[in-house]
């Protein structure tokens, strides 16, 4: 039987501690996540904190020792929490908080995040100047392009500033994202009109600018790109602009954390159901049990940045046997599908590991410049993971469409970008 690895308390950090206490020969090398454990994303990212327990279970080299064993180390897992109650998600003051905690344990060598791609963008580089660093970062879930690849002025050189490269993700991009659904309204949706709104965060931004330029490409009547108030009262005014431009599309481009369902029952007390103004939204709103239960979004669709667990189970193999080994465990499914990506962030991690010398530094240069691979053969996702040396992107260019329906999120088609 594997063994438990358990939670302990950490006072040094706004979050839980997994420990695994390895052996005194066997040096220690910490992995953390990254991740909002309060508000309305808690029960996805405690999915994928429970998701990569199971996993190092899974992969634990010598059972009968105390500790998770893997390629000469022992692994410990550490869960830091970058959210606050008071905001109800990640909170600017946490991750900036939590990136000086990363740089300070010095048996880090590794951190799996984050879940909000403006919280990576204040981590990044402070964990890019860690001392005996750079310190590798791997996110699940970050899908704004300027982490990685040139988009807004200055990035992503800015968040190296040693000039070498330490951050990786294994989902996609909104470039890709935004113009995926985009596509998806003119071809299958075909509608002409859209009225796009944003949250005014990193995210949001991204992704609604994306949609924007690729619905114009394709025909669609772009007849607004402009920030919803995450604090307002009230929508109407805003969704009444659409009414009045006679929108038959609206476009979320942002998180469900900010607001996000006043702004979806405003939608339906102005325009009408969905099935009427059809309503598209990113992966910020996927994943979230409060969101699909309000029957206001009945009839949304939903893009993810990856394939959905729906997809990844009809392939079978790794993908499935985990997810079956998940559910025997917890007696449940995981929220969302990001769980499953964070377990791959974490093969990236561990595949660097086994490359390394066991530091910081080694560890990040097993990835930077010359790239690295998850076999298909161990692959949580059923396919290689090949993470590009130079900009830290993964090859994969997976997009799902989903359809809220029945108070769930339901898998409609993976979607190919054209």
């Amino acid at each position: 039987m594997a063994k438990t690895v358990k939670f302990a308390a950490l006072a040094a950090i706004a979050g839980l501690a997994l420990s695994a206490c390895g052996s005194t020969e066997a040096k220690t090398l910490v992995i953390a996540t990254d991740l909002p454990l309060q508000g309305s994303a808690k029960d996805a990212n405690d999915s994928t904190n429970m998701a990569i327990q199971l996993y190092l279970e899974q992969i634990d080299e010598d059972p009968n020792t105390e500790g998770v064993q893997f390629s000469g180390y022992t692994i410990e897992l550490k869960t830091y929490d970058n959210a606050t109650a008071a905001k109800g998600s990640w909170d600017d003051a946490a991750c900036a908080k939590n990136a000086t905690d990363h740089v300070s344990n010095a048996a880090e060598v590794a951190v799996m995040g984050t879940y909000n791609s403006g919280c990576a963008k204040l981590i990044v580089p402070v964990l890019n100047e860690a001392p005996d660093g750079p310190m590798l970062m791997v996110s699940h879930a970050n899908t704004n392009p300027g982490l990685t690849k040139a988009w807004d002025p200055g990035e992503p050189d800015v968040y190296y500033p040693t000039g070498t490269r330490s951050y990786a993700r294994v989902a996609t991009t909104d470039d890709y994202q935004g113009s995926a659904a985009a596509q998806f309204a003119a071809q299958e949706l075909k509608v002409t009109k859209c009225f796009v709104l944003n949250d005014n965060q990193t995210y949001g931004q991204g992704v609604a600018k994306a949609f924007a330029d690729e619905a114009a490409a394709q025909g669609i009547t772009v007849i607004a790109n402009v920030a919803w108030d995450a604090a307002a009262a009230s929508y109407t005014s805003l969704f009444q602009q659409a009414k009045d431009a006679g929108a038959d599309c609206v476009y979320f481009g942002g998180i469900y954390d900010n607001n996000g369902g006043a702004l979806m029952n405003d939608k339906v007390a102005v325009l009408g159901d969905n099935t009427k103004v059809k309503v598209m939204g990113p992966d910020g709103f996927t994943g979230y049990p409060d969101f699909v239960a309000n029957p206001n979004a009945e009839g949304v669709y939903l893009t993810f940045a990856g394939l959905s667990s729906d997809l990844l189970l009809a392939n079978g193999g790794k993908p499935a046997e985990f997810l079956d080994a998940y559910k025997a465990k917890y007696g449940t499914d995981p929220v969302g599908s990001y769980p499953l990506y964070g377990v791959a962030a974490v093969q990236v991690i561990l595949e660097a590991i086994k490359a390394s010398d066991g530091t910081r530094a080694g560890v990040n240069a097993a990835v930077f410049p010359g790239g690295i691979t998850v076999p298909a053969d161990i692959s949580i996702l059923g396919k290689a993971i090949n993470i590009n040396g130079a900009s830290g992107d993964v090859d994969l260019i997976d997009i799902t469409v989903e359809l809220v329906t029945g108070g769930k999120e339901t898998t409609k088609m993976a979607w190919a970008v054209q």
